[in-house]
């Protein structure tokens, strides 16, 4: 199975759009976040010559901007696109959705998205003081089970954990997203890739809000197993 980076702060290209926020294609299906803005998705998604006709369901990892900018453009496009958000995301959000003829599926509990991809189902945490929930998406193909992040404000440990306890793993393929890990000292990142590696996480592509620091640990950590997460990479899992 495939995952390509359709938005993020870097590019392989300079015709791909950039800027604040996540967007992955996996199996040229499921559409996870839809970065910042509409414009900037749309454009990528043309230069990366995505069929959006092909896409089933947009799952968003949480309802913060930077994660449903494109949500309008998508679902303007392909109006026949199931929507998967958390119980827990804000009226604002679902007003937006509610706004087109799409069904919106909420996924309190662990919910199957497509074969081989589920939503972990909300979980809660905890954001500059207010609770946020969040789901992240769990793939499982011949190579083991991966997992995909929008920001891990809940932490990234924590989903990890849920994650393994609920699947009884004693491992993953590939862990990538956001880890919001930005305003995290050195040495708390560090206790964070080291869980990383008892969790036996084999590769990781730390980006957006994981932040520089968090970034080059876990590169210098991992290095060749580290995965590169600019516009018009394909991670294969």
């Amino acid at each position: 199975m495939y995952v390509r980076v359709l938005f993020n702060s870097a590019a392989l290209l300079e015709e791909h759009s950039v800027g604040w926020g996540l967007s992955f294609l996996i199996d040229n299906k499921i559409l996870f976040d839809t970065g910042e803005k509409g414009d900037l998705l749309i454009n990528n998604i043309n230069k990366l010559q995505v069929e959006l006709s092909l896409i089933e369901a947009v799952v968003f990892s949480h309802d913060h901007w930077d994660h449903t900018g494109g949500l309008e453009k998508i679902l303007t496009k392909n109006p026949n696109i199931n929507v998967y958000a958390c119980p827990g995301f804000g009226r604002d959000f679902k007003q937006r959705v509610a706004a087109f003829p799409v069904k919106l599926i909420e996924t309190a509990h662990f919910t199957q998205v497509s074969p081989g991809i589920y939503s972990t189902g909300e979980i809660l945490g905890i954001y500059k003081g207010n609770n946020i929930s969040e789901q992240a998406l769990i793939i499982k193909t011949e190579k083991g089970i991966s997992v995909i992040t929008g920001c891990a404000h809940p932490g990234i440990i924590k989903i990890l954990e849920k994650i393994r306890a609920s699947l009884t793993i004693e491992k993953f393929y590939a862990v990538f997203g956001g880890f919001h890990l930005k305003d995290n000292s050195i040495n708390e990142i560090n206790q964070i890739v080291n869980k990383f590696i008892s969790l036996k996480v084999q590769k990781v592509g730390a980006t957006h809000c994981s932040g520089t620091n968090a970034e080059e640990c876990f590169r210098e950590a991992y290095k060749e197993k580290f995965l590169s997460m600019n516009v018009g990479d394909t991670i294969r899992i």
